[in-house]
């Protein structure tokens, strides 16, 4: 079954006692003991928690760029554990997008070429028609073709937020995505970031030490000591999204 089409009955994201255990000088460091969630299609979950605790080490489990030691991920009905590098890259073309703190930008690379590069590598053939889009959806339509280096802060994770959502994915993966901004830019994305889940029904898991952000979402998690723990009340207008 190929990466793009897979059948998913019940939850998109299905996460069941994971372990990541790291090596470190003092001897191993258990990072993730036993972590357990599901995400629902559409829903979107805030996942808070101490630092240290394991959220930025979850979230790379789930999008494949760390592996678990034990336990078992499904995301849209694939097996994480039994791909290869080739087959994980794949599917992260075509399921995830991505936007972590750091903005991740190629800095060689204009907005434009940002957003359709991963396109083009997933096959896409109007790549730059649908990156331009996306970056007039996040208001950059008039700096298409500036740098990273020439963009502030904000922008970065504006074209970020272009490109993780640009590939129409599944799931959207948001590792502390105002960490690197001030207050109010830090709201703005936000705000672009949960209409347009909201208008594509994608489903979120963010990553945030901010409660007051997570709880813009339909669920709360809380991560203590590498285990998830239970859900919190959110505000249910947020939790699905129209698409």
């Amino acid at each position: 079954m190929s990466a793009s089409h897979a059948n998913t009955d019940g939850p998109l994201v299905a996460v069941s006692d994971v372990h990541v255990t790291l090596e470190s000088s003092a001897g191993a460091v258990n990072i993730l003991r036993g972590a357990s969630l599901t995400l629902a299609p559409g829903e979107a979950v805030g996942l808070v928690g101490p630092s240290g605790s394991g959220k930025s080490t979850l979230l790379s489990v789930v999008a494949g760029l760390e592996r678990a030691a034990k336990g078992r991920i499904v995301i849209a009905g694939h097996d994480l554990g039994a791909m290869d590098e080739d087959a994980l890259a794949v599917f992260r073309r075509h399921h995830l997008g991505i936007v972590f703190q750091s903005f991740h930008l190629v800095p060689t690379m204009n907005a434009l070429e940002n957003v359709a590069i991963p396109l083009e590598l997933g096959g896409a053939r109007d790549a730059f028609a649908r990156a331009r889009e996306r970056l007039v959806e996040v208001g950059l339509g008039h700096r298409l073709t500036h740098y990273p280096a020439q963009l502030s802060g904000g922008e970065q994770q504006r074209v970020a937020l272009a490109r993780a959502f640009a590939g129409e994915p599944k799931l959207v993966l948001a590792d502390e995505p105002t960490g690197n901004l001030d207050s109010a830019t830090g709201h703005a994305i936000v705000d672009l970031m949960f209409r347009i889940r909201a208008d594509r029904g994608t489903t979120l898991l963010l990553v945030t030490h901010d409660t007051s952000l997570a709880q813009r979402c339909g669920r709360v998690l809380r991560m203590d000591d590498g285990r998830v723990f239970g859900a919190v009340a959110a505000d249910p207008a947020c939790a699905h999204g129209h698409g």
